[in-house]
């Protein structure tokens, strides 16, 4: 990590370059050119670092990814039972989300474009983290997370009035 007293290396800057031009542009709209001369390189000097487009994309996948997937598992490694570790937990996914923006929309692009630039199956890498996260809530549901029985018809619908309504504030935009 770059601490504010020290510059980037190339690497660094190509990196966050790249996730800013794929993020906007996609992994179609973005060459290797326009990152060169973002960083104030020739693209042989780019291609020093990344031997290609294709890696360059990959690893800016894999960082981010592997930075998203550190910041949950130390959540979840923190102290913290019920719903209290699941706040944590969604907290933090939440603020790394926040604070990287590109992220967001590098995985939207990918999802919409069928994942075919990456050459993995992005919902299989994510689904390890998805299966750990219900496994916890199932456990912690046997254990009195909730205090009512999760069938019962008024709570079904009260749950389900809770879940539509956090959808349309998470996804519907308020008026200026």
């Amino acid at each position: 990590m770059v601490t504010e007293h020290e510059s980037p290396s190339t690497r660094e800057s190509i990196l966050a370059v790249a996730v800013a031009r794929f993020a906007h542009a996609g992994y179609d709209g973005t060459s290797l050119n326009d990152i060169a001369s973002d960083v104030g390189i020739r693209r042989p000097s780019l291609l020093h670092h990344f031997p290609s487009k294709d890696a360059l994309y990959g690893e800016v996948f894999e960082r981010l990814l592997s930075d998203w997937f550190s910041r949950v598992e130390g959540a979840i490694a923190a102290e913290g039972i019920g719903w209290d570790k699941i706040e944590l937990v969604l907290r933090a996914g939440f603020h790394f989300f926040e604070e990287n923006p590109d992220y967001v929309r590098l995985v939207r692009r990918e999802a919409l474009e069928g994942g075919t630039h990456l050459g993995i199956d992005l919902a299989a890498v994510l689904r390890p983290m998805f299966d750990q996260a219900v496994g916890y809530v199932a456990r912690e549901m046997e254990e009195g997370l909730l205090d009512a029985d999760p069938m019962d018809p008024d709570v079904l619908r009260a749950r389900l009035d809770h879940i539509t309504s956090f959808f349309r504030l998470a996804l519907v935009p308020e008026p200026a």
